[in-house]
């Protein structure tokens, strides 16, 4: 039982996971811990650096001690996280300058306009594929540079090191040793160049980020390093890092041009395979990195919503219409319509295809017959809204229609929710045997650094399809619920 098991290391914004899986893609030790989540302000979204880092120890701890139980040694680390996320630290004391700013925050959102208003989006946009949103790491890097007491004078010096999580977690778990990123991280960050696969200099000049702030970027199949072999008992090599979304795409075995998957968590990621073509979007969706292998690098067009599971941890938190997420599957069922309610969820602004960080978050279509039900399924069917409005921008952008889409992530556990999903879109829905893709995508790169797979075809020879939720609306019904979510969405969009 040796050998052939891969730890993944999921780092989400709500929360981090260790899932250990083996040679067939089956999870056989899980741990989870949830973090807190920090507001400052309206539209600002932070984490503790330190309570992210002690949540990671401590379920990796917890998986190595489940699976050592079942006299499971692990082979290797795969590592996948929430993308964007920015944090600085100090390369002596590896302490942070300051918390880190989630992909969520929206702070930077005038600093964006002004650059917009300069006329600098389009050399952004061919550079990297991205658009001038707060969203993007660039930015908030900026912001921490520019309002931490001493931050851009010590970076300068080269005393700092910025990192997406990713890079965060792999310098403290190598005791310092590795600063480095995979490309699918490095193309979230608005400084990478997409096309030439390096750090960009009219980025950094732009942006006014010193170059020695940055990491090493690799392959998302590559040698990590190994973990301090403190922290484990043992020093554990580190195979393989993508973004959460890349990775999820990976473990979906979505590695032909034309395929599609969509992972829903707090936010909702739409992802399409391109292949060897950076395909420039006409429709604001944005332009990535899929996955770099061997040098070689595939691309992807993808659409990002802010809210999916957060809307409904909000009508759990917030507004306490429920006592856990579980409930929403049956209140959405027990209903025959919507009633003409809508909820859209822009409660830090709205993402693709519309990119608006001013718009906010509105209910619409309240009467006095309307309870708690209907406003649990208003906010289950709009991440269902938003993701037509995503799948429609990539139609529109690769002139082909899509035969099928794969879902992931906590909602698609969702019966109820995967049905609307595919009567809304028209096409077919496949929930996958495992739908832990994120983590099953970053096991499999270590997987086949380490040798355990020959390839990333082999690892899509092991993907299975649990569910298959068909289209059944008829097209009238269809297109009544879409005319009403256009116009609620353009109820609240500002710019």
């Amino acid at each position: 039982m040796k050998g052939r098991h891969i730890l993944a290391i999921d780092q989400g914004t709500t929360s981090s996971r260790a899932m250990i899986f083996d040679d067939k893609g089956h999870c056989i030790a899980l741990a989870q811990k949830e973090f807190t989540q920090i507001y400052p302000r309206d539209g600002w979204v932070e984490h503790d650096p330190e309570k992210i880092w002690q949540s990671v120890l401590e379920v990796c701890r917890q998986a190595l001690q489940k699976a050592g139980e079942e006299g499971v040694e692990v082979a290797g680390i795969g590592i996948t996280n929430q993308r964007e996320t920015t944090l600085v630290w100090d390369r002596q004391t590896g302490k942070p300058l300051y918390n880190a700013i989630v992909w969520q925050d929206r702070r930077t959102a005038d600093s964006c306009a002004e650059l917009k208003a300069a006329g600098k989006e389009e050399h952004v946009a061919a550079c990297t594929g991205l658009l001038l949103d707060p969203y993007f790491s660039a930015t908030k890097l900026a912001w921490i540079l520019d309002h931490v007491v001493g931050a851009r004078a010590k970076a300068e010096k080269g005393e700092l090191a910025f990192g997406t999580v990713d890079s965060f977690l792999l310098w403290r778990l190598t005791g310092g040793k590795v600063h480095a990123t995979d490309a699918t991280n490095a193309s979230r960050t608005m400084l990478f160049n997409i096309h030439t696969q390096e750090w960009d200099s009219s980025l950094l000049e732009m942006f006014h980020i010193p170059e020695g702030l940055l990491p090493a970027v690799k392959d998302c199949i590559a040698n990590f390093g190994t973990t301090d072999a403190k922290l484990f008992g043992r020093a554990i090599p580190i195979g393989g890092i993508a973004g959460d979304q890349q990775a999820a795409a990976i473990g979906q075995a979505c590695f032909e041009p034309g395929m599609i998957k969509s992972t829903y968590g707090t936010g909702c990621f739409v992802l399409m395979n391109t292949g060897e073509k950076a395909l420039r979007s006409r429709n604001r969706l944005l332009t990535t990195v899929a996955y770099r292998v061997n040098g070689q690098t595939s691309y992807a067009i993808e659409g990002s919503i802010f809210a999916a599971g957060a809307a409904v941890q909000w009508i759990r938190d917030g507004l306490k219409l429920i006592d856990s997420a579980g409930e929403v599957e049956g209140l959405a069922q027990g209903l025959n319509s919507n009633c003409g309610v809508y909820l859209v969820p822009a409660f830090t602004g709205l993402g693709a295809p519309h990119w608006d960080p001013q718009a906010r978050g509105a209910i619409f279509g309240l009467t006095r017959d309307t309870g708690i039900a209907e406003i649990v399924r208003a906010t289950l069917e709009s991440v269902g809204y938003q993701t037509y409005d995503l799948m429609e921008a990539m139609k529109l952008d690769s002139k082909t229609g899509s035969k099928a889409l794969r879902v992931d992530g906590g909602m698609a556990a969702n019966n109820w929710f995967l049905q609307f999903l595919a009567d809304l879109l028209d096409v077919p829905v496949e929930r996958p045997l495992v739908t832990e893709t994120t983590a099953l995508g970053a096991a499999s790169l270590a997987g086949v650094q380490l040798g355990i797979f020959d390839s990333l075809a082999d690892i899509g020879n092991h993907w299975q399809r649990e569910a298959l939720f068909t289209p059944k609306l008829s097209t009238a019904k269809r297109h009544d619920l879409l005319s009403g979510w256009e116009k609620a969405v353009s109820r609240v969009l500002v710019g």
